[in-house]
C-alpha cells in the first residue's frame, strides 16, 4: 500500500518555484479584468457617458461566462514550438497588449462602437488567457499545495489592480488617455516573460485525441463523479456564492466619484486600502485553510464577506461630501479595507474549492466551466446595477447586495457541511 505524500512544511510550501509562478499567473490574469472593472468605467464616466450605459458595459464581460465553450479547443490543440499551454498563453498575452494600447486611440464620445468592439476583444482574450493559466496552474500544483498556491495566485490577481485601478487613474489626471492606456498595456510584459521562461509540463502533453473527446469527456466525468443532482447543486453554489459581492463592486468607481471623491483620492486611498486588506485576507485565508479545511473556511469567510458589504451602505448613508477632508478619506479607507478583507478571505476559499472540484485529466474545460459560472453575477446580473442604483439609490442598493449574499451561504449546508470532517487545503 502506498503511503500518502508527506505534507510540506510551511517554509517549503511558501518558498518554492511553483509559488513564484502562481504570483505571475495571478498578475497576468487579473490586470486586464481590473481594467474592465476600474479603468474603463472611470474613463467612460469622465468622458460624459451615463451610469446606465456604463452599467450595460458589464455585458461586455460575457466571454468570462461562456469560456467553457471554447476551452476544449485549448485542451485539444497545441501551438507549434511552445506547446499546448505556453503557446496559447503567449498568443493571448500579446493580443491583450495590443488591444489595451488600442483603446487609447479611440474616443467614447465620438466612437463608442469602437470602444465596445475593443472591449469585447479585451474580454475575449482575457477569458481565454484565464482558461490556459488556470489549467497550467492546476497541473503545476500538487494537491497538498492547492490552497496556498491558489492563495498566491489570488493575491497577485488583486495586486494587479494597482495598475488600472490606481496608477492609471493617477496618470489620467496628468496625461492624455492615449498615453495612459499605452503605459497600462506594457504591464502585460511580465506575463509574456513568464510564458517564455517556464517549461511546458509533462501533463500538458496528454491532450484529448479528438475534439469530440475534449468536449464530451470533461462534462461526462464531472456529472458522473458527483451525480446529476449533486453536480447541479455545486454549480448553483458556484453561481451564487459571490453574487452579493460582485454586484456591490460592479459600479464601485462611479460610486466613489458620485460621493465626491476625486480620481486621485480613489487611486491613492481607496485602491490601496482595499488592495492590501484584500491581499492580507487572501494570504491569511490560504494559511488558515490549512487548519480549518476548505469547508469551514467557506462558512467563516463567507460570513465576513457578506457582513463587510454593509460598510458601503454606511458610506452611502453619509451621502456625497461637498469638501473631502481627512475624516472622509479615513472613512472611505476603512470601509473599503473591511470589504476587501472579506473578499480576500472568501475568494481564497472559493478558488481552492473550485480547484479541488476539478479532475486533473480535464483541467481546462472543468475549471473553465466552474469559473464561468463564477463570472455570471459580475457580467449579466451586474449589468442591471446602473438601473438598480437609479431606482433604489445607493444606500438601498447596497442593502440589497448584502441580502443577495444569503442564498449562496445557504447552499453550504449541501456542498460544504460544517460538521463534515475538514479536508485540509494544503
Amino acid at each position: 500500500m502506498s503511503s500518502a505524500p508527506e505534507k510540506p512544511s510551511i517554509r517549503e510550501a511558501l518558498f518554492n518555484r511553483r509559488m513564484i509562478i502562481c504570483i505571475f499567473t495571478g498578475f497576468s490574469s487579473g490586470m486586464p479584468l481590473y481594467l474592465l472593472f476600474n479603468l474603463l468605467p472611470a474613463w467612460l464616466r469622465t468622458e460624459g457617458i451615463g451610469l446606465k450605459e456604463i452599467g450595460l458595459f458589464a455585458l461586455i464581460q460575457f466571454p468570462y461566462t461562456w469560456k467553457f465553450l471554447w476551452a476544449p479547443v485549448l485542451d485539444r490543440f497545441a501551438v507549434p514550438v511552445l506547446g499546448r499551454r505556453r503557446g496559447w498563453m503567449l498568443i493571448t498575452q500579446l493580443g491583450l497588449l495590443a488591444v489595451i494600447a488600442g483603446l487609447g486611440l479611440v474616443s467614447p464620445k465620438d466612437a463608442l462602437e469602437a470602444v465596445v468592439v475593443l472591449s469585447v476583444a479585451l474580454a475575449l482574450l482575457s477569458a481565454t488567457q484565464d482558461i490556459v493559466l488556470d489549467a497550467y496552474r492546476r497541473e503545476l500544483l500538487p494537491d497538498q499545495e492547492l490552497g496556498l498556491g491558489n492563495a498566491f495566485h489570488v493575491n497577485a490577481y488583486k495586486v494587479s489592480t494597482l495598475v488600472p485601478g490606481s496608477l492609471s487613474l493617477i496618470l489620467a489626471d496628468h496625461l492624455p488617455w492615449s498615453m495612459v492606456f499605452f503605459i497600462t498595456a506594457l504591464f502585460m510584459l511580465p506575463g509574456v516573460a513568464l510564458t517564455l521562461l517556464v517549461r511546458e509540463l509533462a501533463t500538458s502533453s496528454t491532450a484529448p485525441k479528438t475534439l469530440r473527446a475534449a468536449v464530451v469527456e470533461p462534462f461526462r466525468e464531472f456529472f458522473g463523479r458527483k451525480g446529476i443532482k449533486e453536480a447541479l447543486v455545486v454549480l448553483a453554489f458556484v453561481l451564487l456564492y459571490k453574487l452579493g459581492d460582485s454586484m456591490c463592486t460592479a459600479l464601485a468607481t462611479p460610486f466613489y466619484l458620485d460621493m465626491g471623491y476625486s480620481k486621485t483620492d480613489i487611486g491613492v486611498v481607496a485602491k490601496n486600502a482595499g488592495l492590501w486588506a484584500n491581499v492580507a485576507g487572501g494570504f491569511v485565508g490560504g494559511l488558515w485553510m490549512v487548519k480549518l479545511g476548505i469547508n469551514r473556511a467557506l462558512w467563516v469567510f463567507g460570513v465576513v464577506q457578506a457582513v463587510a458589504i454593509g460598510g458601503f451602505a454606511w458610506l452611502a448613508w453619509a451621502g456625497p461630501q461637498a469638501a473631502i477632508g481627512a475624516d472622509d478619506l479615513a472613512r472611505l479607507g476603512f470601509v473599503i479595507a473591511l470589504e476587501a478583507l472579506g473578499v480576500g478571505l472568501g475568494t481564497a476559499a472559493f478558488v481552492a474549492f473550485i480547484a479541488k472540484a476539478t479532475n486533473p485529466l480535464y483541467t481546462a474545460t472543468q475549471f473553465a466551466l466552474l469559473t464561468s459560472l463564477m463570472a455570471v453575477p459580475r457580467t449579466f446580473i451586474s449589468a442591471s446595477t446602473g438601473y438598480l442604483v437609479e431606482a433604489l439609490g445607493w444606500f438601498n442598493f447596497f442593502v440589497a447586495c448584502a441580502v443577495l449574499a444569503v442564498p449562496g451561504m445557504l447552499l453550504l449546508f449541501k456542498v460544504a457541511p460544517w460538521r463534515e470532517r475538514p479536508t485540509p487545503a494544503s
